[in-house]
């Protein structure tokens, strides 16, 4: 007797589920996006790793990759928004956070502008991207949040190759570098997808295709997700974006991507319509309308942005990230910190 309570009907059902729930969701299925539109919401701008790939510019209409946006939204200014974006653009189906830091470097935020919203259109689907650190301590409450889709950056399972992406985790208030900070960071993703799996929340993997980096890894990483539940990849190139650690690395051809996902597709199905959206993306995949919505009076009037709030900012340079020992014309990037007052 098979005494496991998975057969293959419940199996079957669950599949029929996912579906059901994925079917408006644009970033989860080809159909969709090419009837839906989705809404991220810039509400999450903190972030608790580096990655070497990475440089959130915030203020930059013109650019079109993950972690850029052109203002930051309280929770409330976000569902004055969404109401504004919801009268005009009638195929909207998902409210995303997706940025430009990370859904859960900024919790409070994220979880009230997902409850704010969900009050009056609990139609809406919701969604997340992470990076995965904090995902075993808030995965319960994503849950009884009543978000059905997450999605989590998963580059590695290896930490020498992890060491070569993340440049450093900030974890608990204590700075982890190298193979230290990885170890966590990949211990809390796999974790913390296991735990949303298990409860039928769907989950899709990012994986950044670096070339010499991890391109002959992400095989193996596929495999991982496939044991733990994912519903879909998405293997994307890399965007080398100025400033980063990797702004000089060769971007990887779509050649080489489609390759991985052909392999790829034999464990677990793989996204093949991304377009690496913005963190304030607005509309159809392949036809942002962000602009369209941007700098309204009304919302700005009501949401104090981070611009407006007054605070003294300075700009240092180091050799090694921890001392403050470098000429300024010597230095290749600098790092802009915020003094705040404690009154």
């Amino acid at each position: 007797m098979d005494c496991s309570g998975s057969t293959p009907d419940t199996k079957m059902q669950t599949a029929t589920t996912m579906l059901e729930k994925t079917k408006k969701h644009p970033c989860y299925s080809f159909d969709a996006h090419q009837k839906f539109a989705r809404m991220h919401l810039p509400v999450a701008p903190y972030c608790n790793i580096s990655c070497n790939y990475c440089n959130r510019k915030f203020d930059c209409v013109n650019e079109s990759r993950p972690g850029v946006t052109s203002e930051i939204l309280t929770p409330q200014g976000a569902k004055k928004k969404f109401d504004r974006v919801s009268e005009k653009v009638e195929e909207l189906s998902v409210v995303g956070i997706a940025g430009p830091g990370d859904a859960l470097a900024d919790w409070g935020n994220t979880r009230e502008t997902i409850r704010l919203i969900r009050e009056k259109n609990p139609q809406i689907v919701f969604c997340l991207s992470t990076n995965g650190l904090l995902l075993p301590e808030y995965a319960q409450e994503i849950v009884e949040l009543g978000v059905t889709h997450v999605t989590v950056t998963v580059n590695c399972l290896d930490l020498g190759i992890g060491a070569k992406i993340y440049k450093h985790v900030n974890y608990k208030g204590q700075h982890y570098e190298g193979e230290a900070g990885v170890k966590i960071l990949i211990e809390n993703q796999l974790a913390g997808i296991l735990k949303l799996t298990s409860q039928g929340i769907i989950v899709k993997i990012n994986i950044v295709m670096l070339k010499g980096i991890n391109d002959q890894h992400i095989p193996e990483v596929v495999k991982k997700m496939k044991e733990l539940g994912v519903y879909v990849t998405n293997i994307m190139p890399l965007i080398p974006a100025k400033g980063s650690v990797f702004e000089s690395f060769p971007q990887t051809t779509m050649k080489d991507v489609n390759e991985m996902r052909n392999s790829c597709e034999l464990d677990v199905m793989q996204m093949r319509h991304c377009k690496q959206c913005r963190a304030d993306a607005i509309g159809l995949l392949g036809a942002d309308r962000s602009q369209e919505f941007r700098d309204n009076e009304s919302t700005l009037m009501s949401l104090p942005s981070i611009e407006q709030e007054k605070k003294t900012k300075i700009a240092v340079t180091s050799q090694q990230g921890k001392l403050v020992n470098l000429y300024f014309g010597h230095a290749t990037e600098n790092k802009d910190y915020c003094l705040r007052s404690n009154s």
